[in-house]
């Protein structure tokens, strides 16, 4: 038998300690997870408002790289493609939300310069440029959204499993173990005072 069972005072207040400490912490998992939760759906709206609108973007932007292609043939466009520098702006920056580690990718939105002569292009080529530069930033956003959800997602799950052994195995462990010794110690107590009772009139 574990000693912390015995039914004595110094348990009891133990017993009694560990029960509000279990329900307090049950308390907090079950705020934290409605948060968790709340935040996440809000991203999974956002997340799909930006799955749509890349959608839409790239239509667009395949539509008007195909135009280019017909009309500059695509090897012209290809050789134009390797002229345009590479973005290396992409920084990411981590955020904490209820202890959980959220990314945040930060670049440098500066405007679009075409990086290629006109002789060669045309209007097509141009709005294909400027629909992937939206596609890129619209990537970046989508990425941070759908990693924080990913995030929560497991976070969530973490505290659901901590949240329910706190109200399905301890709270009611040192619920019940709280009552046995009361019990206990009221027995004893009742006991030790009708034995006072006939020493005093035996006496």
């Amino acid at each position: 038998m574990d000693i912390n069972h015995f039914p004595t005072k110094g348990n009891l207040i133990k017993a009694k300690n560990t029960l509000a400490l279990s329900k307090q912490g049950y308390d907090l998992l079950d705020k934290k997870r409605n948060i968790l939760i709340r935040e996440m759906m809000s991203l999974i709206d956002d997340s799909k408002k930006l799955q749509e609108e890349i959608k839409t973007t790239y239509e667009k932007a395949y539509a008007q790289l195909q135009n280019a292609n017909i009309h500059l043939g695509i090897k012209n466009v290809e050789q134009i493609g390797f002229a345009i520098k590479e973005d290396n702006s992409v920084k990411l920056k981590i955020r904490h939300v209820m202890g959980v580690e959220i990314p945040m990718v930060s670049y440098e939105d500066q405007p679009l310069t075409p990086q290629y002569g006109f002789s060669r292009t045309n209007m097509a080529l141009d709005e294909a440029c400027f629909q992937f530069d939206k596609v890129k930033k619209l990537t970046f956003q989508l990425a941070q959204v759908e990693n924080t959800v990913f995030r929560l997602a497991v976070n969530i799950k973490r505290t659901q499993k901590r949240a329910n052994a706190l109200q399905n195995i301890l709270i009611p462990r040192y619920d019940q173990l709280t009552k046995i010794i009361a019990n206990s110690l009221e027995e004893k107590d009742r006991e030790d005072f009708t034995r006072l009772k006939i020493i005093k009139s035996r006496k």
